[in-house]
C-alpha cells in the first residue's frame, strides 16, 4: 500500500470523494482543537495560574506533540478506530460510506447544538462510522465487536476511573500538605498546574488526534484499493498534517467551554486542579497505551467530579453529570442512525 504524500494529493486531485472525506476529516480535528482541547486547560486559566491566551497558545503546541509524538510510540488508538468497523470489499462504495459517516458527524453536531444536546465528536466519530458500515453490509456483521467492545471500556474508564484517581490524587495532597504553609504550597502548585495542563493538553492530542488519523488513514487505504489498514505503519506527514490542524484549531480559542468546565463545575483552588488534571492525564495515557478509545471532555469532568468530592458531594453540579449521560443516550443511536441513512442515500446517488 502506497501511503506516500505525493500518492495522497495525487489521489485527492483525481478522486472528489477522498478529497471530500479529507476535507471533512480535517474539518472535524479543527473543531475538536477548538471546542473540546480548551477543556484541557480550563482549570489552569479559572484558577490564574496563568492568562487565558498564554495556555491556549501552550495547550496548540502540547496538542500538536500530543499527536505527532504518542502516534509514533504507540499508535493503537488510531487502529482502534481503523478496524472496529468493516466496510466490505467494493474499496469505492467503502469511501463513500466513510464520507457519510463524517458527514453524519456534522449533522448531529448541528442538530444538537440547535436543540441543547451535549456532544462528542469522539463518540460521534464512533457512532457515525458504525452506522455506515452496518449501512454499507446491511447488518451488524460490519461491525467487529472485538475492537467496539474497547468503546464500553471506555465508557466505563471516563467515568469511573477519572472519578476515582481524581478524588485519590487529590485526598492524597490533602493529607500531605496538612501542615504545609498555604503561601508556599500556593506557589508549588502554581507551576504544578501548569505541567499539569500541559499534560493533558499531550494527551488530548495523543487521543483524539490518533481517532481521526484512524480515519485518514483508512480513507487513504480505500483509495488504494485496500479494505484495511492492517500491518501498515501510519505515514509521519499525517501525523504532522493532523497535529497542525488541531494545534491551529486549539490556538482559535473556546473561553466559553474553559468558563464552563473550569468555573461551573466545581470551584476549585489550585492543588484541585493539578489533582484533575493529572488525574485524567493518566488515564489518557492508560487508555492510549491499551488502544482504548475515550472522550477527554468526559474524563477531565469527572476527574473534576471526583476532586470536588472530597471535600462533599454537593460541591459537585450533577447537572454535568446529566450532560454526560444525555450524551451517551442519543448520541451513538442518533448518530448512527444519521450515519445509516447518510450512507444508503450517498451510495444510492453515487
Amino acid at each position: 500500500m502506497d501511503v506516500s504524500l505525493s500518492y495522497f494529493l495525487n489521489g485527492m486531485s483525481t478522486n472528489p470523494v477522498l478529497l471530500i472525506t479529507v476535507l471533512l476529516t480535517l474539518g472535524v480535528i479543527f473543531v475538536n482543537g477548538w471546542t473540546d482541547a480548551p477543556n484541557a486547560i480550563a482549570t489552569c486559566i479559572t484558577t490564574r495560574c496563568m492568562r487565558a491566551r498564554t495556555a491556549i497558545l501552550t495547550s496548540a503546541v502540547f496538542n500538536f506533540l500530543g499527536v505527532l509524538v504518542m502516534t509514533q510510540i504507540n499508535s493503537s488508538v488510531a487502529s482502534t478506530i481503523s478496524n472496529m468497523v468493516d466496510f466490505g470489499g467494493n474499496t469505492q462504495e467503502a469511501l463513500i460510506a466513510l464520507c457519510a459517516a463524517l458527514f453524519s458527524i456534522v449533522v448531529y453536531s448541528v442538530g444538537a447544538s440547535y436543540f441543547g444536546i451535549p456532544t462528542s465528536e469522539s463518540h460521534s466519530l464512533i457512532a457515525g462510522l458504525s452506522g455506515a458500515a452496518i449501512a454499507i453490509q446491511n447488518g451488524i456483521g460490519g461491525i467487529n465487536m472485538s475492537e467496539w467492545v474497547k468503546v464500553l471500556y471506555g465508557l466505563g474508564m471516563s467515568l469511573l476511573l477519572g472519578f476515582a484517581s481524581g478524588w485519590i490524587i487529590c485526598k492524597l495532597l490533602t493529607i500531605l500538605c496538612a501542615g504545609m504553609n498555604r503561601w508556599k504550597t500556593n506557589r508549588f502548585f502554581q507551576g504544578a498546574e501548569i505541567f499539569g495542563a500541559a499534560a493533558m493538553s499531550f494527551m488530548h492530542g495523543a487521543q483524539d488526534g490518533q481517532k481521526f488519523i484512524g480515519v485518514l488513514f483508512l480513507g487513504m487505504a480505500f483509495c488504494n484499493g485496500q479494505s484495511s489498514v492492517s500491518g501498515v505503519s501510519i505515514p509521519v506527514w499525517m501525523m504532522l498534517l493532523c497535529s497542525a490542524v488541531m494545534g491551529v484549531g486549539t490556538s482559535v480559542g473556546g473561553e466559553k467551554i474553559i468558563k464552563s468546565v473550569g468555573m461551573d463545575m466545581v470551584k476549585l483552588e489550585k492543588y484541585q486542579g493539578f489533582a484533575a488534571d493529572l488525574s485524567a492525564a493518566a488515564c489518557l495515557l492508560l487508555s492510549s497505551l491499551f488502544g482504548i478509545p475515550v472522550s477527554t471532555t468526559h474524563t477531565k469532568t469527572s476527574a473534576i467530579m471526583g476532586v470536588g468530592a472530597v471535600k462533599r458531594l454537593s460541591a459537585i453540579n450533577f447537572g454535568v453529570v446529566k450532560d454526560m449521560m444525555l450524551t451517551w443516550v442519543f448520541t451513538f443511536p442518533g448518530c448512527g442512525l444519521i450515519s445509516f441513512v447518510m450512507a444508503k442515500l450517498f451510495m444510492a446517488i453515487l
